[in-house]
């Protein structure tokens, strides 16, 4: 089966050796993002929430690119520095994505790239 990347400019360009999303067939797999500003590939400033904000919105450019949606997602991995932070994550998760909500997994972690507070990845299955 082939393998097609996915690339926006409209989410942060990979500041790494991987791609932002591969397409296998129907399935997406989207690439961990974080909250960084696309245009200035600098982190958004204001906080937990304002950094979910981003991430997801970051999140919802690759899907798009990709074809699909936000609620096309299947499963989604949600890394944070601070777990004390997880009600208000689930508050904005609920803001751009609808029910039935995907499998998911929330994991404490003691950092991430760029001293960022949030990063998210997922699986995408797009329609037939």
């Amino acid at each position: 089966m082939a393998k097609e990347i996915i690339h926006t400019d409209k989410a942060p360009a990979a500041i790494g050796a991987y791609s932002q999303a591969v397409k296998a067939g129907n399935t997406v797999y989207l690439s961990g993002q974080i909250p960084l500003d696309p245009v200035t590939m600098t982190v958004v400033e204001g906080g937990f929430a304002a950094e979910t904000h981003q991430m997801f919105k970051n999140l919802k450019a690759v899907c798009e690119a990709a074809g699909g949606s936000l609620d096309q997602i299947v499963k989604l991995n949600a890394f944070l520095t601070d777990l004390s932070n997880f009600g208000t994550f689930n508050e904005i998760m609920g803001q751009y994505m609808s029910q039935p909500f995907p499998a998911r997994a929330a994991i404490g972690v003691a950092s991430l790239p760029k001293g960022v507070q949030v990063e998210a990845d997922a699986i995408m299955v797009l329609g037939e």
